[in-house]
């Protein structure tokens, strides 16, 4: 790109004053090099714009790689992501952290990635590797490594535990800022938590907790993931504080990223009659400045990120440019990877057990409820309790058995029952499975459930499904880069997890994304009720019950 010109006309949306005017940017290699207005007045010209910025997500979610991902972002005009790779370095450790920096670069794309806090995320879980906090330190010191990623241990933050507070100071004392992640904190817990030098949160599935933590200064990201959604809970914050939100995905999977991103919350927010430039500094602005991101904000002399979208309303995106590069166009990604496999020439994993016996999965005496409750839409769910024992799912009344097996070691298999998922026969499993990252399944009966994960341990991780003899059939979608990402292409694979999801529903599940909803079920992190490979876990009370 470098010495090339190009000229793109449009109506400019200046978020800084608050004007639109048609005018001419003339970018020149990378950069913009010119802002000029004109005396142009067609109502027929697109609208252009900073580029959509992610503010917390965890790329790995979506079960591509970084560059896959990248390719199908850009055409919703994501131009920037603050990601936390929280996920594969509970696998594979600084050299997961290291896999997705070099896998990012293969694109031209503004990856911003952080230093996971919480590798293991607690003590009652098996994880696939363990980060202190002079580990985090060297991570934090890197140039490519923004900002300490999000704080789970949020108890261990309230009793100012010494290796905790460690991860807080080195990232103070590089002038790097630390998220959150505190759900339900609220009051002087919340003064507490904030007071220790974290400065963003996107857990708040309310209001009045969101209220709590801005009165503490801190940033709140309003979350719209394919689990977690509280856009609708908390987006009326953008009318009174739009310097202090932000929107965020956290996680999301292929088949949602197809269909639209950031621009989608844009578009719902118009609806709701929020201001257009509040909504635009909460999608491209607030980040930049909070996370000190190399983006350029549609300024001369500043990187050439920009979009341009038909109108602003439904931010249909029609061209997006990344550092003067245009990537899309007309919603077909014309991102270009570098290397020789295009993003395929690498394969990191940890996974060493061996495949399961039916017997594995059989209870030796009656279980005791609760069980969990699984809430669509919700990263928490509740204790379900009614007072009998259970030694079989028992279907009729949608109660199912919930397993978590060890993928590091051969271990004997954690159960309970599980509400909510409605599957009238078969199972579903996969080795996405916050935090830790073992094998979690759901079924109506032990064996459909033994094979759903025998599936996942062939195949060295994946999402899998199993309803025997009978339709929609056996199916898996292989996730071998750490049993949570493929390395295919990012709409291939959006097409294939698609088609296991309306299969899961086939069998029965009522859940908007079943997956999704099962890949939390043993995130520790996140109240009331969950289930690790070392047992059921009480999240209020933080100990293995």
């Amino acid at each position: 790109m470098m010495g090339t010109t190009t000229q793109i006309k449009g109506r400019i949306v200046d978020i800084w004053q608050q004007t639109i005017f048609p005018g001419i940017i003339s970018l020149s290699g990378s950069k913009i090099q010119a802002i000029r207005k004109t005396a142009d007045e067609d109502d027929e010209l697109p609208f252009i714009l900073p580029g959509f910025i992610d503010a917390h997500i965890h790329i790995e979610s979506s079960m591509l790689v970084p560059s896959q991902f990248a390719k199908l972002a850009v055409v919703h005009g994501t131009v920037a992501t603050v990601s936390d790779p929280h996920e594969i370095a509970n696998v594979c450790g600084i050299k997961g952290v290291e896999y997705m920096i070099s896998d990012g670069k293969k694109v031209p794309f503004h990856f911003f990635f952080g230093a996971p806090s919480c590798v293991p995320a607690t003590v009652f879980e098996t994880a696939g590797a363990e980060l202190n906090a002079g580990e985090i330190e060297k991570l934090l010191q890197r140039d490519e490594i923004k900002y300490l990623s999000e704080m789970m241990n949020f108890p261990g933050v309230l009793t100012k535990d010494p290796e905790v507070m460690k991860k807080i100071a080195a990232a103070h004392k590089l002038n790097k800022p630390v998220d959150g992640h505190a759900p339900g904190l609220r009051g002087e817990q919340a003064k507490q938590y904030a007071g220790a030098g974290i400065s963003t949160d996107h857990e708040c599935f309310t209001k009045e907790e969101a209220l709590d933590k801005l009165e503490q200064g801190m940033h709140i990201l309003i979350r719209e993931g394919s689990a977690a959604k509280n856009f609708g809970a908390l987006v009326d914050l953008l009318n009174h504080y739009p310097e202090k939100i932000m929107f965020c995905s956290d996680d999301k999977h292929p088949d949602s990223l197809v269909e639209g991103h950031i621009n989608q919350l844009c578009a719902r927010a118009v609806d709701k009659g929020i201001d257009l430039f509040k909504i635009l500094r909460a999608a491209c602005i607030n980040p930049v400045l909070h996370y000190k991101l190399e983006v350029g904000l549609l300024r001369e002399g500043e990187s050439a990120d920009l979009i341009l979208v038909k109108d602003l309303a439904g931010f249909e995106v029609l061209q997006t440019y990344i550092k003067g590069e245009c990537v899309a166009r007309n919603g077909k990604s014309l991102m270009r990877l570098a290397g020789s496999s295009a993003g395929r020439d690498a394969v990191i994993n940890r996974f060493s057990c061996s495949a399961k016996a039916v017997n594995d999965f059989r209870l030796a005496e009656p279980a005791g409820l609760p069980a969990i409750e699984a809430l669509d839409g919700q990263l928490i769910t509740n204790k379900w309790m009614e007072g009998k024992l259970l030694s079989e799912p028992d279907i009729a009344n949608d109660i199912l058995k919930i397993v978590v097996v060890n993928r590091y070691q051969d271990a004997p298999v954690a159960m309970a029952f599980i509400k909510n998922f409605g599957l009238k026969k078969g199972a579903i499993a996969s080795s996405v499975a916050h935090d830790s990252h073992n094998i979690v399944a759901v079924g109506a009966d032990d064996l459909s459930i033994c094979n759903a994960v025998n599936m996942i341990i062939e195949h060295k991780g994946g999402v899998s499904l199993w309803s025997g003899n009978s339709e929609p059939g056996n199916m898996i979608l292989p996730l071998p880069v750490g049993g949570l990402m493929s390395n295919e292409d990012g709409y291939r694979v959006a097409g294939q997890y698609a088609a296991i999801d309306r299969a899961a529903k086939a069998l029965g599940s009522t859940l908007s994304a079943p997956y999704m909803t099962l890949s939390f079920m043993a995130l520790l992190v996140i109240p009331h009720l969950k289930l690790s490979d070392k047992g059921l876990f009480d999240g209020d009370d933080f100990r293995l019950m």
